[in-house]
């Protein structure tokens, strides 16, 4: 593993313990961590060199996410995540039933902040998959020192 694969498996790690803090279980970050950064490699597709015509709605893309604070930034992710939900589809099909876990708005625009300072498809596959792996690695090493027990029960 890469050091900047490591560098930033630490970074979306070190999310992990504040929001098991505020009732997040690690399946549930897991799962938003995964809507988020669909939303922002699909924004770095719509942009050159790509420049990829994507449908996502415009209200409903990951600037519409970074351009907002506090409790209007979680009334909008969590209608985002519904209405991305009712697109036609395979838009539709990622987003189904999908709900904001991330009550806590100023930890959610920290994790929003995180993602937006990385280049995520200058990332191999590879790179991605590593990043999911030690995630499932490092919750692992948690539960069987007790410190992931929380997690463990929200899984």
């Amino acid at each position: 593993m890469s050091k900047n694969t490591s560098g930033i498996v630490s970074k979306v790690w070190s999310f992990c313990n504040p929001l098991r803090d505020v009732g997040v279980g690690y399946g549930d970050y897991l799962e938003q961590l995964t809507y988020l950064l669909f939303l922002k490699m699909a924004d770095e597709y719509s942009k050159p060199p790509h420049n990829r015509k994507l449908n996502i709605p415009e209200d409903y893309n990951w600037e519409s996410l970074t351009s907002r604070k506090g409790a209007e930034l979680e009334f909008h992710y969590a209608t985002l995540l519904r209405e991305l939900s009712t697109q036609k589809g395979i838009l539709g099909q990622i987003f189904t039933k999908s709900q904001n876990k991330i009550q806590d708005p100023a930890m959610l625009a920290k994790i929003i902040d995180m993602i937006d300072s990385e280049q995520w498809l200058v990332m191999g596959a590879d790179v991605k998959g590593d990043i999911y792996e030690k995630l499932l690695e490092q919750n692992a090493q948690d539960v069987k020192s007790g410190a992931g027990e929380y997690f463990m029960l929200r899984v």
